[in-house]
C-alpha cells in the first residue's frame, strides 16, 4: 500500500473537504488494494480481480471427482472480424436509444435460461483461461495474454494466478481474512436471490440500510462489488441473474452500443459515468440476446506515462481436483 501512504504523507491537513467525486476515487482504489493485498501479501497492487470475467449463461455439467469444462462460443465471431475493429476497445462507441436497464434485465433473463449450476466443494479449485488484448494508447500496438488461474475454491490452499502472462502464486487465507466475492459455497448460497435485498448484502456493512436511503458513494460501491461478483465463474442457481438485476437498479448506469470484446465481437457497453474513475470501463453484452461477453478496463502504467486499453473474456473454465490440472 505504497501509494496510499505516500498520498496520506502529502496529503495538506488545511485543505478543503474532499469532493464526492475524489472520495469515490479514493475509496475505489482502496478496495483495489484491500482486495489485492489480502491475496497478493508479496506483490504490488494488481488489477487481476477487475478482469477476471464470468463466463455468464455457460453449460455446466454434475461434478465427479474429475475436471469440468465450461467452453465460451464465439472465438470463429473474432476471426472473422475486421482487423481494425479487433484492435481492442479504440472503436469509437456509437450512442442509441437502448438502456442499460434494458441490457441488464435482458441478461437476468438470458443466464436464467441457461445456467446449470455446479456446486464445488470446498478442497477444489476453479481452473479459467481467459484471454487480454492490450492496446497502447499512444501507439496503438496490441499485444495479446492468455492467462491461466487456479483459485482455491474456499482460499486454504496456495493458489496459482497469472496477470498479463506474469504468473502470481497467492498464499492461504488466513484465519479471519476474507475476499469478495466469497470463495466458500456456504457463503455465495446465504446471498439473497432477491436484487434489492442482494445489493445491502455485498460487503458494504450497510446491511440494515435501505436502498432507497443509499448515498452516492454507497451506490458506487454497489457498483464496484457486483461487478467484482459477476467475475466469479461459479455462483449458485439464481444468484447472477439477482445481480445482473441489482447493477439495474444501480442509478445512473449507461448502455454504450458498439463496444468491441477481445473475440471482436460488438457488443453493448455497461458503464457507470456517476464515477470519473469508472471512465473506459464497461460490461460487454450481445445487443441481441444480451449474452455477457466480457470486459473493458483502463490500465496506466507504473511510470503513469502510458495508459493501455484492455479487452478479455473468458474462454473456458473448469472446477478440478488438483492444482494445476487442467480439463
Amino acid at each position: 500500500m505504497t501509494d496510499e501512504l505516500e498520498l496520506l504523507r502529502d496529503w495538506d491537513a488545511d485543505a478543503a473537504p474532499l469532493t464526492e467525486a475524489a472520495r469515490a476515487r479514493a475509496r475505489h482504489r482502496l478496495l483495489n488494494t484491500v482486495a489485492r493485498a489480502q491475496r497478493h501479501p508479496d506483490a504490488a497492487p494488481g488489477r487481476r480481480h477487475v478482469l477476471r470475467i464470468a463466463a455468464a449463461g455457460a453449460l455446466a455439467v454434475a461434478v465427479t471427482g474429475t475436471a469440468v469444462l465450461i467452453s465460451e462460443r464465439g472465438a470463429d465471431e473474432g476471426d472473422r472480424a475486421d482487423r481494425a475493429d479487433r484492435v481492442s476497445g479504440t472503436a469509437t462507441p456509437r450512442m442509441s436509444n437502448v438502456s442499460a436497464v434494458t441490457v441488464l434485465n435482458g441478461a437476468a433473463v438470458y443466464t436464467g435460461g441457461h445456467e446449470k449450476t455446479v456446486a464445488p466443494r470446498d478442497d477444489q479449485f476453479i481452473y479459467s483461461k481467459r484471454i487480454i488484448k492490450e492496446t497502447e494508447r499512444k501507439t496503438g500496438s496490441v499485444k495479446t495474454y492468455e492467462d491461466v488461474n487456479w483459485d482455491s475454491v474456499d482460499g486454504s490452499k496456495r493458489s496459482l494466478t497469472m496477470e498479463l502472462g506474469r504468473v502470481i502464486w497467492e498464499e492461504p487465507m488466513k484465519k479471519g481474512e476474507s475476499v469478495w466475492p466469497p470463495r466458500e459455497w456456504s457463503k455465495l448460497k446465504k446471498l439473497p436471490t432477491d436484487p434489492q435485498q442482494l445489493i445491502p448484502r455485498i460487503g458494504l456493512g450497510t446491511s440494515s440500510t435501505p436502498i432507497s436511503d443509499f448515498t452516492a458513494e454507497e451506490w458506487f460501491n454497489a457498483y464496484f462489488m457486483l461487478g467484482e461478483l459477476l467475475k466469479w465463474p461459479v455462483l449458485p442457481e439464481g444468484l447472477r441473474p439477482a445481480a445482473y438485476k441489482a447493477l439495474a437498479l444501480v442509478p445512473g448506469v449507461k448502455a454504450i452500443p458498439g463496444v468491441k470484446d477481445s473475440a471482436g465481437r460488438t457488443g453493448v457497453g455497461i458503464s457507470y459515468p456517476e464515477s470519473p474513475f469508472a471512465k473506459g470501463k464497461y460490461l460487454i453484452f450481445d445487443p441481441e440476446s444480451y449474452e455477457f461477453l466480457g470486459f473493458q478496463d483502463e490500465r496506466t502504467s507504473a511510470s503513469g506515462d502510458k495508459t493501455y486499453i484492455q479487452v478479455s473474456h473468458v474462454v473456458e473454465w473448469a472446477i478440478v481436483d488438483r492444482l494445476k490440472q487442467r480439463p
